[in-house]
């Protein structure tokens, strides 16, 4: 993914009909699914982010209209290439008798 934050900015603009300087965030991933870039904008300027992993992929949710709206938990667990749609506890509470 070439892309820089001017171009990603356009296509959300153009592709998706929004704003990209609403404060929204929009993520963008890669052909391979090893890097995704997010862009917002913060009230003063744009802000371009960039991850690649170095093993996994992202998972991906299904897109209706090219468009999606997750948490911000589940981006959180997307951006840790955790499985955000079955999360898994790494403790479990213990119980007291």
């Amino acid at each position: 993914m070439r892309r820089g934050m001017r171009s990603l900015a356009l296509q959300v603009q153009q592709s998706f009909g929004r704003d990209p300087f609403a404060g929204d965030l929009y993520i963008f991933r890669g052909r391979r699914g090893d890097l995704c870039k997010i862009i917002w904008h913060d009230g003063v300027g744009m802000s371009l982010y960039a991850k690649r992993l170095e093993r996994g992929k992202y998972i991906w949710p299904s897109a209706v209209d090219g468009v999606i709206a997750i948490s911000p938990s589940q981006m959180a667990c997307m951006l840790e290439a955790i499985d955000w749609r079955n999360p898994q506890a790494t403790w479990r509470p213990t119980l007291a008798g």
